[in-house]
């Protein structure tokens, strides 16, 4: 191994200790660096670009709330690497029939497409919706986590509550969230 990637191990080291921390400036640069690997291994799996954004940022949410778990930062890249690959193979299995991308459209890039940003929107809408259907405890906790980019230690703070707790508050929000979602969604 060369003194550059000596360098750059040292510094991924680094930032996820920051990370683990709640450096959440941290965690959106080992973040950046990994997105395009990320989102590859989703798309070879996935063969259908959309899924494969999803899947990506769901691959990160996940990676977000496992971090404090990871006891080796050195082997960070490829711990992101097999929670994608998981992600993906689960997303594939899951997903319907009538999904499966058969290559009939050209794939373009989702920042030129009006259609693409306009399904974004609504996609924010439905989870401004969705949020403020929860009760007051998942949303609160959702929105310090997600939004505010709040440590499980700093949660714990704030609502004075043990981290174990928190992160079974956090389980519970994220289930409830993923219902009211899936009720806003049109009957198939």
């Amino acid at each position: 191994m060369n003194d550059s990637e000596n360098d750059s191990e040292e510094e991924t080291v680094q930032l996820v200790r920051r990370a683990q921390g709640g450096d959440r400036e941290a965690f959106d640069q080992l973040m950046l660096r990994l997105q395009s690997a990320v989102f590859g291994v989703a798309q070879r799996r996935l063969r259908n670009e959309s899924e494969a954004l999803e899947t990506t940022q769901d691959v990160f949410l996940q990676v977000l709330c496992k971090l404090p778990q990871l006891r080796e930062p050195a082997r960070f890249a490829g711990w992101v690497r097999s929670i994608a690959v998981r992600m993906a193979i689960n997303r594939a299995v899951r997903r319907p029939r009538e999904l499966l991308d058969d290559g009939s459209f050209p794939a373009g890039s989702a920042h030129d497409d009006p259609l693409e940003s306009m399904l974004r929107k609504e996609n924010a809408d439905q989870l401004h919706t969705s949020l403020n259907r929860l009760g007051e405890i998942d949303r609160r906790t959702l929105l310090a986590f997600y939004f505010d980019g709040r440590s499980l230690q700093q949660m714990s703070s704030d609502f004075d509550r043990p981290v174990g707790t928190i992160k079974r508050r956090l389980h519970t929000a994220r289930n409830r969230l993923r219902e009211e979602l899936a009720e806003l969604q049109p009957a198939g």
